[in-house]
């Protein structure tokens, strides 16, 4: 286990096999040394966590959902990167998406869940931009969707 597994599995995360993807795509496409993770749906080893942000779910929870695609996300870079992790040079960018209500404003903090993990997981190899958007609905009744762009090496 590289040093990225063994921080994360201080913090209590076995990264799980990479999701398989639901429909006719990849889950990830590398150019170079960039890969470009498909969206991960929040999903934990219970089944789908579904809401909606400003009705049925609270931030807090959201930022757990969050968290769920932050660990896929490492997953399917972890299968890009040949099953080393370590290989990780850089988190480029996040693009979150929230499904929330009209009026709900609190999408950073949701996705707050996604890169906290990753910050506190990677250092500074995990520092990203990011987007934080609402969603009207995500597939399946998902809360939260995440993709991400990663530079491996």
């Amino acid at each position: 286990m590289g040093q990225f597994e063994t921080k994360l599995a201080a913090m209590g995360v076995a990264l799980p096999d990479a999701p398989a993807p639901a429909a006719n795509y990849v889950p990830y496409v590398q150019v170079g040394d960039i890969v470009y993770v498909s969206g991960q749906i929040s999903q934990n080893e219970a089944g789908l966590i579904k809401g909606k942000l400003g009705d049925d779910m609270s931030t807090e929870a959201g930022a757990e959902a969050a968290r769920a695609c932050a660990i896929s996300l490492l997953a399917q870079v972890k299968a890009a990167c040949g099953g080393d992790l370590d290989r990780l040079v850089r988190v480029v960018k996040l693009t979150g998406f929230v499904n929330s209500t009209p009026d709900y404003t609190e999408q950073p903090q949701v996705i707050n869940g996604a890169s906290n993990l990753i910050g506190d997981a990677l250092g500074d190899v995990g520092k990203h931009a990011r987007a934080a958007v609402s969603a009207v609905a995500l597939p399946l009744g998902v809360a939260v969707e995440i993709e991400g762009i990663f530079q491996i090496k």
